[in-house]
């Protein structure tokens, strides 16, 4: 099956499954579910919000800016990044960390929340259609992608007839690891396949390389490296354990799961929304975040997508990989 085929059937795929069905949407992978306020910057809070509406470039009717992350590197983007961008704005801004996958939409659609980063579209869109929720997305940001990492084996071109590659074994992320492996030509997929819930049913081809494929608890992937020949390793439990994802063979091409900031769709056209998209998107955010997150999947409009294709994979692949259809 070819990479453009399956790409064109992610945004639809999502939603024919439930919420459940969708793990590992942020670079968190705790699921108890907690939040955690922080407080605002003490300088940020001592003018009133007429007398910062009245000096300062932001919205006279949003003065103050409650971002939603789970914890980890989209919180520390706003800590280290965002939160002072717009502050010398003159915002005051709240950061709220969540725990798990379902109560920063919950939050945001109540009100407790004006904006949350944590999810790729697919997730939201099933998300807000399942609990009728009117939220919409509003910016992508720097997400930390799926790779293929050395395992017993340190080359993508020392590939061999009976190799053993380790993969996720919860439904979402193993298709996705299917189509990484059809994306380099290890395995073929059946035409016309569900890419969200791949399967090994949906293999129409593996004797190429008798890959024999080892399903682990993502958790487990990193650890497990030197008993297969490689390992194919969602990011965020690649930074956990101390792996570089520069040091990935391969990373997936598509944009479908790079995250999205999501805001209630009654304020996309509100100045303070804009204001904190022009801050993730700043010369100074995109420094940061070079310096900051490499190896990430940088949002499409930046163009400078350096971890879809690492150089490793492009010189020493097997086979052509395809560019993915964006979203």
């Amino acid at each position: 099956m070819k990479l453009t085929d399956i790409s064109r059937q992610v945004a639809t795929a999502f939603a024919a499954v439930g919420v459940s069905g969708i793990v590992l949407v942020g670079c968190n992978n705790s699921s108890a579910p907690e939040a955690n306020k922080e407080p605002v910057t003490e300088g940020a809070t001592e003018t009133t919000t007429t007398e910062t509406a009245a000096t300062s470039d932001i919205d006279p009717e949003h003065s103050k800016i409650v971002i939603g992350t789970t914890e980890g590197d989209f919180a520390d983007m706003v800590r280290n990044q965002v939160k002072g961008s717009l502050e010398a704005q003159g915002y005051k801004v709240e950061l709220v960390t969540f725990t798990d996958y379902v109560r920063p939409n919950i939050a945001l659609a109540d009100g407790d929340l004006d904006i949350n980063i944590f999810q790729h579209k697919p997730y939201l869109d099933t998300f807000k259609k399942e609990n009728n929720l009117d939220l919409v997305e509003a910016f992508q940001v720097p997400t930390a992608p799926l790779g293929i990492y050395s395992g017993k084996k340190t080359k993508i071109n020392e590939v061999y007839k009976g190799m053993s590659v380790s993969a996720p074994n919860d439904p979402s992320n193993f298709a996705r690891a299917l189509v990484m492996m059809n994306e380099l030509g290890w395995i073929t997929l059946k035409d016309n396949i569900d890419p969200l819930t791949a399967s090994k049913t949906d293999i129409a081809d593996n004797s190429k390389y008798d890959i024999k494929i080892v399903e682990l608890e993502a958790a487990q992937l990193p650890r497990a490296r030197d008993e297969v020949d490689f390992a194919i390793i969602n990011g965020n439990y690649a930074t956990d354990a101390g792996i570089k994802l520069t040091e990935a063979l391969f990373q997936e091409p598509s944009f479908a799961y790079v995250n999205w900031s999501a805001i209630k769709t009654a304020d996309k056209d509100k100045k303070w929304v804009k204001d904190v998209t022009n801050a993730y998107n700043s010369e100074a955010f995109k420094k940061y975040a070079h310096d900051s997150f490499p190896g990430y999947k940088y949002p499409k409009i930046w163009g400078t997508d350096t971890a879809a294709a690492p150089a490793t994979a492009s010189t020493t692949a097997t086979a052509p990989v395809t560019e993915a259809a964006a979203q």
